[in-house]
């Protein structure tokens, strides 16, 4: 029977997340229990498509990547995969109408991780778009239900908190990706001689993504909206102990919270939601 598939797939998914992102997986919780299979085959889609280009450094990742991406496109049009990654992603696609440019745009940036090197402004903007704010917008298109009104109030604020999300990734792993990938994703930085003042302009930028995303979280369905605001705290206190951490350090060692403090986040941010304190 095709729904035993069907749901080992998001299984699969649901494991991928779990195996990658304690973080994600703790915010996926929260949500209501029809968001999270959604959610969880979201999140393996990209975390597949990142690990071709960032991971599977002893394989031809231009071959690799390019049958994922027909692999993608043809799971979406005939209904199925035999990847179970894939299959989920394709019914949740399916389901609630993504649109198609959305995956197209994500797939290009993944392109632009196997040669692009050194980023400009304008191409920093198109790989954040890609890598980031898309990603952002289908998970929206499932923590609205599909309501395409609510969609289009809440896509500029979703958009600029995938922007904070990945602004902070590329704070947080300036070290392994451009000593480790030579890749130098801010543009006019000069990454020999990074310094507080260049990590300060970077800050500003993050903070006022945050405080465009944030505007949006309040407004999201109360079953989307604790998850959703959880993902959001913990990257927020992430970036203030970036903030806190001297530039020349950034540049040796990658800034993390522990567990026991992510359910500490758990706890206070879902206190803060029970009580309309958001």
């Amino acid at each position: 029977m095709k729904e035993i598939y069907d749901k080992l797939s998001y299984q699969i998914s649901k494991s991928t997340t779990r195996a990658y992102s304690t973080s994600f997986t703790l915010g996926i919780r929260l949500l209501d229990p029809k968001l999270r299979g959604p959610i969880y085959a979201i999140y393996g889609f990209v975390r597949l498509a990142d690990e071709i280009v960032d991971s599977f450094h002893d394989f031809n990742k231009v071959e690799l990547l390019e049958k994922f991406t027909a692999d993608t496109w043809e799971a979406i049009e005939k209904g199925i995969s035999l990847n179970p990654v894939l299959n989920s992603f394709q019914q949740v696609v399916n389901e609630y109408q993504i649109d198609h440019q959305l995956i197209s745009t994500f797939l290009r940036s993944m392109e632009m991780d196997l040669d692009k090197k050194q980023y400009n402004q304008k191409l920093y903007e198109q790989y954040i778009l890609g890598s980031a704010e898309v990603v952002g917008l289908m998970c929206l298109k499932v923590f609205v239900y599909g309501d395409e009104k609510k969609y289009d109030e809440l896509k500029y604020s979703a958009m600029k908190l995938g922007s904070a999300f990945q602004k902070i990734n590329f704070l947080r792993d300036i070290q392994a990706d451009y000593k480790n990938m030579g890749r130098s994703y801010f543009p006019d930085i000069n990454y020999e001689y990074f310094n507080e003042t260049a990590k300060s302009s970077i800050e500003n930028d993050i903070e006022k993504d945050f405080r465009d995303g944030y505007e949006g979280i309040r407004k999201l369905p109360a079953k989307s909206r604790i998850g959703v605001y959880l993902a959001y705290v913990y990257y927020y206190q992430l970036f203030k102990k970036i903030k806190k951490t001297h530039a020349r350090h950034i540049m040796e060692e990658r800034i993390r919270i522990n567990n026991a403090r992510k359910y500490v986040i758990l706890f206070s941010s879902y206190l803060r939601h029970t009580m309309n304190m958001l």
